[in-house]
Order: structure tokens, then C-alpha cells, then sequence
């Protein structure tokens, strides 16, 4: 689904809420209903009250990894986005925070601590490459952990910690961006949906990079549904409660297809969902290919009236901007 407007900079996170003298749960919060087709506006504190007792809300349980590493003597920076089944990675090069476009298959480049990345094919159009990788025996995460800083796009200008990029759900690292719209949960945001009878369904969706100027389809993902997530979620709809996801990465991993592997699943209005009713969720780019799963949950009029609120009431977009509840 095509959503056609202009998102001016001053509607880009710059940095994260806390920064704005806000705690991680101060964002805003726009809500959709798509049964009454109104779009309301709230704080995320408002959340526990915006749900039901029985509602299930489905959470990705990755942690993000510090995947952006230099190449020493050089300007380019690799991002590493998607371990593949074969044991090959899906990179990125990256030049002062914009695409590397003339990176060559046999190209080797050198990375701190011995380690290497060594370009196969490429995978998409000047962006992504299957690269081996060598990190001296390490392992990537370790790796990552030892040289690696948190990927960073141009609307956020100065660095920050990894912890700004790590959800209270986070568990497992395998993540190249974080799953962001967990981002606004706190131990006591949970303590009180839980203590409201929202129940929590854990799986795990290894993301990888978002490029957001690139507007690709996904591409293949590591995910894990524990049979117990699944079959909560399908006791829930089998007795007519509301399973919402929070985040694009929990509708992929929760639709896919058995229980773990990499899925390729790719949600769109013709496709529709089938194991989720409402989603929470951050604000997309125009053109962005979330747009068609935002547009299977919502419908084409609600999404589009949300975008029209969202911007006509300065909602901020990206990994540290404002959040965007769709419920059924």
C-alpha cells in the first residue's frame, strides 16, 4: 500500500525521549479502532487502560546487538544484518551514514581485532551482500559485543549507549536494529498490565536492517514461537479475545509458518493475518513495505486517517519517536 506524503525533519526522533526530559513510557500514543473507525490520542501510560482483562499482547524477545563496525583507515562502516542458513551473513556497507554503493564481489576488508568480512554476491541492488565473515573464531555476537556500536542513521546525530537501544523484553542478542516499538514498556508499564489481566505470548525475530531509504520487501529472518506463545494465542482467538502484536517483528514471527527457522513470510492485504487482531506499533516511512501489513490489520482508510492524524498532530517518527496502537 502506497501512503503519499513528505515527512519533514522536524517530525524525525532526533535522540530518545529521555533525552527530551521524558521517561521511556512518555512517548504519545495514537490509537485506532477499527471497529468504531476513530483515532484517538494518548499517552503511552495510557495503555493499560486502552486494553482488556484476556487481552494477549505478542512480544519479541531479541535483544540488539552493537552491529556497526569500522573498517580501519577507511570511512565505510559494516552493518551486520541476517545470519543465513548457511552460515553466511547478510552486510551492509555504510559511508558517512548513507549507502555504500560501489562495494565489489572478492572484496575484503579488514575489521578491528583480526576480524574480516569478505564480499560474496550481492543480495539486493547496491545494498545488501552475502559476505563470509571472520572474527578469529569469536563468533559474530561476541565479535559485536567486543567492536561493535549500536547501527545509527543520520536523524539521530550523536551517539548513544546500547542500552538506549535495548528493550525490557530483550533476551536473546541477534538483533541488528532494535525491535523498537517494545521500546516504551517499563518493568512497572508491565507489572500493571499484568496485574489488569493482559497476558504476554514471548517469541523471537532476529531483525535486521531497516535501510528505511531503501523500502524493500523483508528478507529472510531467524524466529522462534515457543509452543506455549502459540498456543496461547490460539486459546485466545479460539475464545474471542484480542492477540495484538507489538511490533512489525512479532506479526512476522507469530504468522510464520512452525515454530523456528527463517521466515520469509510476507504479511499484505491480500495475504491477510491470521493469529492477530490489533497491533502496536512505530510510525513508517511513506512507501515502506510495513505499510502493507499495517494496511492488512487496519484496513486502507483507518491507516490512512491515522497518517493524516500523525502528522497534522506532530507525532515523531522512528526508533525513538512516538507510537501507533491499532486495535481491532
Amino acid at each position: 500500500m502506497t501512503i503519499e506524503f513528505s515527512l519533514p525533519a522536524t517530525l524525525e526522533a532526533h535522540e530518545p525521549p529521555e533525552a527530551r526530559g521524558l521517561g521511556r513510557d512518555g512517548v504519545r500514543l495514537l490509537v485506532g479502532e477499527r471497529g468504531a473507525g476513530r483515532v484517538g490520542h494518548h499517552r503511552f501510560t495510557d495503555l493499560p487502560s486502552l486494553l482488556r482483562p484476556g487481552d494477549v499482547l505478542v512480544v519479541n524477545t531479541s535483544a540488539t546487538m552493537p552491529a556497526a563496525v569500522p573498517v580501519p583507515d577507511s570511512a565505510l562502516v559494516v552493518h551486520f544484518s541476517t545470519e543465513q542458513l548457511d552460515g553466511t551473513w547478510l552486510v551492509e556497507l555504510r559511508q558517512a551514514r548513507e549507502p555504500f554503493r560501489d562495494g565489489r564481489a572478492g572484496t575484503r576488508y579488514p575489521l578491528f581485532g583480526g576480524g574480516s568480512v569478505t564480499l560474496r554476491r550481492p543480495f539486493s541492488t547496491g545494498r545488501l551482500w552475502e559476505s563470509d565473515v571472520d572474527t578469529g573464531g569469536r563468533g559474530v555476537p561476541g565479535y559485536l559485543a567486543a567492536f561493535g556500536a549500536p547501527i545509527r542513521y543520520s536523524y539521530v546525530g550523536r551517539r548513544w549507549p546500547l542500552s538506549y537501544y535495548q528493550t525490557v523484553f530483550g533476551v536473546t542478542p541477534g538483533s541488528a536494529e532494535m525491535p523498537s516499538a517494545s521500546r516504551p514498556f517499563t518493568s512497572d508499564l508491565v507489572a500493571q498490565l499484568v496485574a489488569r489481566g493482559v497476558q504476554f505470548a514471548p517469541v523471537l525475530l532476529h531483525t535486521g536492517v531497516a535501510s528505511l531509504e531503501a523500502h524493500e520487501r523483508p528478507y529472510p529472518e531467524r524466529f522462534l514461537v515457543p509452543r506455549p506463545s502459540r498456543a496461547l494465542v490460539a486459546h485466545a482467538r479460539a475464545e474471542g479475545r484480542r492477540v495484538i502484536a507489538v511490533g512489525t517483528t512479532a506479526v512476522r514471527a507469530i504468522e510464520s509458518d512452525g515454530d523456528d527457522g527463517w521466515t520469509d513470510v510476507i504479511v499484505t492485504p491480500s495475504r491477510g493475518v491470521r493469529h492477530v487482531d490489533g497491533l502496536l506499533t512505530g510510525l513508517h516511512e511513506p512507501r515502506a513495505s510495513h505499510l502493507d501489513m499495517l494496511a492488512a490489520i487496519a484496513g486502507p482508510e483507518l491507516l490512512c486517517e491515522i497518517y493524516r492524524e500523525a502528522l497534522a498532530e506532530q507525532y515523531l517518527w522512528h526508533e525513538f519517536g512516538d507510537l501507533n496502537l491499532i486495535l481491532p
